[in-house]
């Protein structure tokens, strides 16, 4: 795939920023409704700090939140640091919440090598995404969170609802959709079958102009996926 290169921007009423962080290149990303307010924190990864540092300072930024789409490593590797310097909590599903203590559980060891001597503990605050859904206001912004199991068990996908009408929504899809690809789901915790369900059920039903910010690369539309990317052709909710 290929990388990301975010640049700072505004899309609908939700100013939106992000960067590809870390060897892994997972794609961090910070939401506010305007300069000057509260925002969310979308899996910080490793060597996250820094960057996030010179956005939220170079906005005015408070961090209301951290949120995690799964608990592998790449996407929680700073979630700690964030949550504690800021004093602000971690939201994580259940079912990926062991992985903020071990997250290279089921990896292999390639990744093993890449963290040798890291230690990983809970972040203070830690609040548990438990219910399929669920519509949490954080930094005056309206979060949607979709249980999407498949690349791991406790995987969500996060949709933020724009306000007016011209302006498409926006879902951080983790690793469940790519640009034209899907998450892999031969690690631990993973099914292709649950993950092709999920990526039907909660993703497919949006909105063609619905914008997919992902884990990895570069951002789509469900429409662009839904038409091109093959490994969903034939499928429809």
């Amino acid at each position: 795939m290929r990388r990301a290169g975010w640049a700072a921007g505004k899309l609908g009423t939700v100013l939106i920023t992000g960067f590809p962080a870390g060897l892994l290149q997972c794609n961090c990303y910070v939401l506010a409704e305007r300069p000057g307010s509260d925002a969310i924190i979308v899996d910080p990864g490793q060597r996250a700090m820094g960057p996030l540092r010179r956005i939220l300072d170079n906005n005015r930024l408070t961090p209301a939140a951290v949120l995690i789409t799964h608990g592998h490593i790449d996407h929680m590797w700073s979630a700690q640091k964030v949550s504690d310097t800021f004093g602000c909590p971690t939201y994580i599903h259940p079912e990926d919440r062991f992985m903020l203590k071990d997250p290279i559980y089921g990896m292999g060891p390639r990744v093993a090598q890449l963290v040798a001597g890291a230690f990983f503990r809970e972040p203070k605050q830690v609040v548990e995404l438990d219910r399929d859904g669920d519509k949490i206001d954080l930094g005056g912004i309206s979060v949607n969170v979709d249980h999407t199991p498949g690349h791991t068990r406790g995987s969500v996908c996060f949709r933020i609802l724009q306000a007016a009408k011209n302006d498409a929504d926006v879902v951080f899809s983790g690793d469940t959709l790519f640009e034209r690809s899907i998450g892999r789901s031969d690690l631990f915790g993973g099914s292709g079958r649950d993950l092709l369900r999920s990526i039907v059920n909660k993703l497919l039903v949006l909105d063609d102009k619905t914008v997919v910010l992902p884990g990895h690369g570069d951002s789509t539309t469900i429409g662009a996926e839904r038409r091109f990317n093959p490994f969903l052709e034939g499928l429809s909710p």
